[in-house]
């Protein structure tokens, strides 16, 4: 079970470090405007990725 835990978090940095190895420029210009976002609106699409990864994680399991 940890094993499954550790590949998915690996999973998770590899994808993480995608857009910046790809596009820093693109990356930047992104991080600039979730700057400009209220904290709702950030709660809410942080409230949209918990919820889409634990049914996610339900579906897979």
């Amino acid at each position: 079970m940890i094993e499954v835990f550790w590949a998915a978090f690996a999973l998770v940095l590899i994808l993480e470090g995608l857009l910046p190895f790809i596009t820093p420029r693109g990356w930047r210009r992104m991080f600039g405007e979730m700057l400009k976002m209220r904290d709702g609106q950030i709660r809410f699409f942080g409230l949209i990725s918990l919820v889409s990864g634990t049914l996610l994680w339900l579906w897979v399991t």
